[in-house]
């Protein structure tokens, strides 16, 4: 693995072509941001590109890729997005394990999988990155660029409400809504619109709530009975992990994700007492310190089990 700046990568992208560009699955607006805002500034300077994600999609993130053309073509150089661990790609990761040219990410717990590596640690969101790389391309940014960064920049830091929030970050949301970008309608979509399905699954979530260690500690546990009964899925999940840490004197939020295998995921929302991506770190995953996820090849009591224990080791610090 080798580390790369701003400028290096924009000259490697630049070089390249036939661009495959991956995201995470369960994909979030930071990951998805990125990788559209970086493929329509490839296919403005003539370059094939695509993105290709395990999990389908949700909806409300349609509008990032409408108009982008579908192209097809032998893929010859390969792009990780926000993506710290090739595990966290899904099911693309055994096609796609060991081949991945670059990554432009800004999760300190990436693990270096990538030939080349852009990581900026300090910045909110990855689609912070995407930007400057895009603008160091010399690419003429249009409103929808704007609009898919500005959704990255958005969504991973909770409307600009999260700890990891720079002045970097309103400079560069501020840059991209002079370029065009519509904060107005993307905030809304992105926190203020719920489907019925999920209003219902987010009344499951909070009915299931558990909590442990004087409260310092809150379990959200979502199962497949729960998405059956609401007629929602975990594509939807996206704003339940903060509910957790909503809760007055919780310092770790863990939200439990029963898959359809029987095995589970959890994403674990902390304060500053605690670094989630520590926590994480214990199962294999990673993230922020205050934001990350994990996965296990267990049912969802044996993963709790785990993660309490570990908690409590954590809190006891």
């Amino acid at each position: 693995m080798k580390r790369i700046n701003v400028e290096k990568c924009a000259h490697m992208l630049k070089k390249e072509d036939n661009i495959l560009i991956l995201t995470h699955a369960h994909p979030d607006g930071d990951t998805l941001g990125c990788a559209f805002g970086l493929c329509r500034a490839l296919h403005k300077i003539g370059k094939k590109a695509r993105v290709i994600c395990a999990d389908e999609i949700p909806a409300k993130y349609s509008y990032l890729f409408k108009g982008v053309e579908k192209q097809e073509f032998n893929e010859e150089y390969i792009v990780a997005v926000d993506v710290a661990t090739e595990n966290l790609l899904g099911a693309l990761e055994k096609d796609y394990a060991g081949k991945i040219n670059l990554c432009i990410d800004h999760h300190p717990s990436n693990t270096g999988y990538a030939q080349n590596l852009l990581l900026v640690a300090d910045a909110a969101a990855a689609a912070e990155t995407v930007f400057k790389v895009i603008k160091a391309m010399r690419v003429t940014i249009d409103k929808q660029i704007a609009d898919c960064l500005f959704t990255g920049i958005t969504t991973d830091t909770g409307c600009f409400r999260y700890a990891s929030t720079t002045s970097n970050t309103y400079r560069a949301a501020a840059e991209l809504i002079d370029l065009g970008a519509d904060n107005g309608r993307i905030n809304r979509a992105m926190f203020e619109t719920k489907a019925k399905t999920l209003v219902a699954l987010e009344r499951l979530a909070i009915e299931s709530m558990e909590f442990f260690s004087d409260d310092r500690i809150c379990v959200i546990t979502l199962t497949q009975e729960m998405y059956k009964k609401s007629g929602s899925n975990e594509e939807e999940t996206e704003a339940v992990p903060p509910l957790t840490r909503q809760q007055e004197g919780v310092e770790i939020g863990l939200t439990i994700k029963e898959k359809t295998d029987g095995k589970c995921k959890c994403s674990i929302r902390t304060y500053e007492s605690v670094d989630a991506s520590k926590l994480a770190g214990f199962f294999g995953g990673g993230g922020h310190k205050q934001a990350a996820a994990c996965k296990f090849d267990c049912g969802t009591e044996e993963a709790k089990a785990m993660l309490l224990e570990k908690c409590r080791e954590l809190l006891s610090k």
